[in-house]
């Protein structure tokens, strides 16, 4: 019998860890070693989340067999995030880690610094791999044991972006508005994020500049054949639990519009689809989608349109923001250094409505 992956979880107590949890148990190649969660640690998983009551789970304070190891899972915010990676690989240097944090996903030190604050890790900055697999499956390597796990909005509009970028048919100036749900914040308390705040309501917020924008940069520079992109990006709250979606536009180059006047909307929609075929998490579809339609899943769904009186293109893009936008993606990356399908364990569509 093929002997199961070994997969720990550090920072399992909040809204990505228990997502991991949950997809996790149900992969049919993984077992859970450890899990990781100060706050609560010494206590059954299920007074944290009742609803993983029925695992019989426990959490420990900290990670006691990490060299056993082959996946370790950091759901930690940043700057705690590089200390425990290389805490870890002193420990177990040839344990994997996929890490959901902002602290590896920035190739300069310089930007990472100007957004986030002083790197404590940055000699293992040259060995992340920025892990949005349907754009950078190619650079996985066997030597790979540090994964980047992107960000909620940059996968979402990134994959919204890239096809249009990578066949050169819009200017490098894009526009993207995104709304997210409140899980994207986090457990922590604060006063935007109450009930009563909250309900019937929605807000835009880093305007004047906001951390994932240099890491679509990032990512649509690289699809851009290094050409630099240049992003408009806000982001929104709304009053969704999870889920998210971004509308993401640029000008369309006018030889393109020329070649394809007749029916411009079947031509980009056949390019989006050329560009995601065989791509198992990635679909075309022919409505504007809604969050509730991704909802628990790992699919991102594209609505690829022409805004033909403004000669711009507009794609709709959402997903869940905890699965493909965290765990969900985190476990893509797992099966794909594995040498797994990359979508075993995360088959399940999505609960609607």
């Amino acid at each position: 019998m093929e002997s199961k992956i070994k997969v720990s979880i550090v920072g399992v107590t909040g809204y990505t860890g228990s997502e991991l949890v949950r997809l996790l148990v149900r992969h049919p190649q993984v077992e859970l070693l450890e899990l990781e969660g100060r706050s609560a640690a010494g206590q059954p998983l299920g007074n944290v989340f009742p609803h993983l009551a029925p695992l019989g789970l426990s959490v420990k304070e900290k990670l006691e067999r990490p060299a056993e190891a082959d996946f370790i899972f950091l759901g930690l915010p940043h700057h705690a995030s590089a200390e425990r990676a290389a805490e870890i690989f002193e420990q177990a240097p040839n344990t994997r880690i996929i890490d959901l944090s902002a602290d590896f996903r920035l190739r300069d030190r310089t930007t990472y610094e100007k957004w986030y604050g002083e790197h404590h890790a940055p000699y293992l900055l040259p060995e992340a791999l920025y892990g949005l697999p349907e754009l950078y499956r190619k650079q996985v390597t066997a030597n790979t044991r540090l994964v980047a796990n992107p960000g909620c909005y940059p996968t979402c509009s990134s994959l919204a972006l890239a096809p249009a970028l990578s066949e050169k048919i819009i200017e490098p100036y894009v526009v993207i508005n995104a709304l997210s749900g409140t899980s994207g914040a986090g457990r922590g308390l604060k006063q935007n994020l109450h009930y009563s705040e909250m309900h019937d309501s929605a807000s835009a917020y880093g305007l004047e500049g906001h951390r994932h924008a240099p890491e679509i940069t990032q990512i649509l520079t690289d699809v851009n054949q290094q050409a630099k992109v240049t992003v408009s990006f806000t982001p929104h709250l709304m009053p969704l639990a999870r889920g998210m979606l971004a509308t993401c536009s640029a000008r369309l180059s006018p030889e393109w519009l020329a070649q394809y006047s007749a029916n411009p909307n079947a031509a980009i929609r056949t390019l989006y689809s050329n560009f995601y075929a065989g791509e198992q998490f990635v679909r075309i579809v022919t409505t504007p989608p809604t969050t509730k339609e991704v909802f628990g899943s790992n699919y991102c769904f594209l609505y690829p349109t022409v805004d033909i009186e403004a000669g711009r293109l507009v794609v709709i893009s959402v997903i869940d923001n905890l699965v493909k936008g965290a765990a969900g993606q985190a476990i893509q990356n797992m099966n794909l250094l594995s040498g797994l399908p990359e979508s075993l364990g995360l088959e399940a569509l999505g609960i609607y409505p």
